[in-house]
């Protein structure tokens, strides 16, 4: 049970004023919520009043009805006095117990008393034994966890745009504060002397030629050659005149003009239909040829010597070159402005992927269910996993915790929030005391009675 309260000190100081609609209140871990303290605090004092004035009345009639029955009262007031002298006695020994569990009954030094201040410790080492062993339990959490149908609930709430605004917006708000907190030269630095360094030292052959390989094995290279392809005939049929200057200038002084046209054309016409085929034909021979050179150069990539090393050399002509150092030193600087702008602006490209990327994950959660299982697992296996490595630890804030408290001020929170139903045990024990006693004389008159 964890208890807190909101500071006293500030809202009693001199001049202070408590912000509107601001109360002291009082948080129990256990699913009682967030209850005013100052009306449980009421509510406690008036059963206080009322069990003592049950005890009272029962005194008032017991001294009545006893003085009347030395005094040669009626036969029935013996029932009446046994009635009302046990109810005293069921009502003080609930009070005792009641008593005894926040402070010792009337100050005085009775054992097995203010069980709760001298318990303290006990009580929050036994609290944390409970909660470790019956809700810490790894069954008890995968269970739960599948139960509560987490990436369901998640999928529904995140797959409605206004949800989907608000974890976007606060993820910008969260990415801001992380890129503004960030000093630039300690980003720079490590840019500078431990990524580049790890780039420049790891080779970029293989781990380039395992991504082209499975882009070929996706056939999503085949967008890139169309569009080659289609540049291409646009640029053969944009560029009819530079093919009849080549010719002109490499046909023979003694060739006549019209005949350089017509070679001209000739040769204009050949290349276009050349162009037009591999364009529109998508099992053309050169677009095969392409496709041959490029899983052998993957291949190669991962493979060959060569190929690695004059891959290595390119990248280092690259990295090296000063363009590339200038937009290396300025890098962190341009992707923070970048950020932040995107941040700060909700139309930026950014935030409607960001946006849309999480109303489309909110929608395969609700409506694809082997998504929903994998989800459900993963979370199953992480509580699993932390349960069973840090269930000491977690049971140990609660032990930590209750042992940091002070005795008294937790004896007296403890009483604010259960007192008030403990009330009802001294009211019970009145009235059913009252009934014992009533019915223990009754027997005994009419067993013994003459």
């Amino acid at each position: 049970m964890q208890i807190s309260e909101t500071p006293a000190s500030d809202a009693s100081a001199p001049g202070a004023q408590r912000p509107a609609g601001l109360r002291p209140v009082v948080e129990v871990g256990l699913g009682f919520g967030r209850i005013d303290a100052a009306t449980r605090a009421r509510d406690l004092q008036r059963m206080k009043l009322f069990a003592t004035g049950l005890l009272l009345i029962a005194t008032v009639v017991f001294l009545l009805s006893r003085w009347w029955e030395v005094n040669d009262g009626p036969a029935w007031i013996g029932y009446v006095r046994a009635t009302a002298e046990a109810g005293m006695v069921g009502a003080l020994a609930d009070w005792f117990a009641v008593t005894a569990l926040f402070r010792r009954p009337l100050g005085l030094p009775i054992p097995h008393t203010a069980i709760i201040p001298t318990k303290k410790d006990m009580i929050g080492d036994s609290l944390g034994d409970f909660v470790g062993e019956n809700f810490l339990s790894e069954d008890v959490v995968r269970d739960k966890i599948a139960r509560v149908e987490v990436s369901s609930r998640v999928g529904a709430w995140i797959g409605q745009e206004a949800n989907a605004d608000r974890i976007t917006a606060e993820l910008a708000t969260a990415a801001r504060g992380v890129v503004t907190v960030l000093r630039d030269e300690d980003v720079q630095e490590v840019i500078e002397q431990i990524l580049v360094p790890k780039l420049m030292e790891r080779p970029i052959g293989p781990p380039l030629g395992t991504v082209l390989q499975g882009v070929l094995a996706d056939g999503s290279h085949r967008r890139l050659v169309d569009l080659v392809c289609d540049r291409a005939y646009d640029w053969v049929t944009a560029n009819h005149d530079m093919v009849l200057r080549i010719v002109h200038e490499r046909a023979p002084a003694w060739s006549p003009r019209f005949v350089d046209d017509l070679i001209a054309d000739r040769v204009f016409l050949e290349v276009q239909n050349f162009a037009w085929a591999v364009k529109t034909d998508p099992e053309h021979p050169l677009r095969q040829a392409v496709d041959t050179f490029l899983v052998e150069f993957a291949s190669d990539l991962q493979s060959d010597p060569d190929t690695i090393e004059r891959a290595e050399r390119i990248k280092h002509q690259i990295i090296g070159h000063p363009d590339v150092q200038k937009f290396i030193g300025q890098a962190w600087g341009t992707v923070k402005t970048m950020i932040l702008d995107a941040a700060a602006d909700p139309s930026s490209a950014l935030r409607a992927r960001v946006r849309s990327g999480l109303v489309a994950l909110g929608t395969r959660l609700s409506t694809d269910p082997d998504l929903r299982g994998k989800v459900d697992g993963w979370l199953a296996q992480a509580a699993g996993y932390v349960v069973r490595h840090y269930r000491a630890e977690i049971t140990t804030l609660i032990t930590d915790t209750v042992e940091r408290w002070d005795a008294q001020e937790t004896s007296r929170k403890i009483e604010l929030q259960v007192g008030r139903d403990l009330q009802f045990i001294r009211i019970n024990g009145t009235v059913v005391g009252a009934l014992a006693g009533l019915v223990i004389y009754t027997v005994g008159q009419l067993a013994f009675g003459s």
